[in-house]
């Protein structure tokens, strides 16, 4: 497991992240919002990859349940 120093989230997360915001500003426009949860398939298959995206989400960044793509995208891209 890779972590960056910078934020405390690995490298395969924050591709992710931005591949699914990606994805879902090309198929719902700029405004679209967006948890979390957004980036595991419903079945929960890796729960330590999921309680680093809910902490950098929930407890480090105090983000509401829903978020724009594109600040999530914007964000995970600057290492905050």
């Amino acid at each position: 497991m890779l972590i960056t120093e910078r934020d405390g989230m690995r490298d395969s997360l924050r591709s992710k992240i931005i591949a699914v915001c990606n994805q879902k500003i090309s198929s719902r426009g700029d405004n679209v919002g967006l948890s979390f949860y957004a980036f595991f398939a419903n079945k929960n298959d890796d729960p330590a990859l999921l309680m680093e995206a809910a902490t950098w989400w929930i407890q480090t960044h105090e983000l509401d349940h829903f978020v724009k793509a594109r600040k999530i995208k914007e964000m995970v891209e600057a290492g905050l």
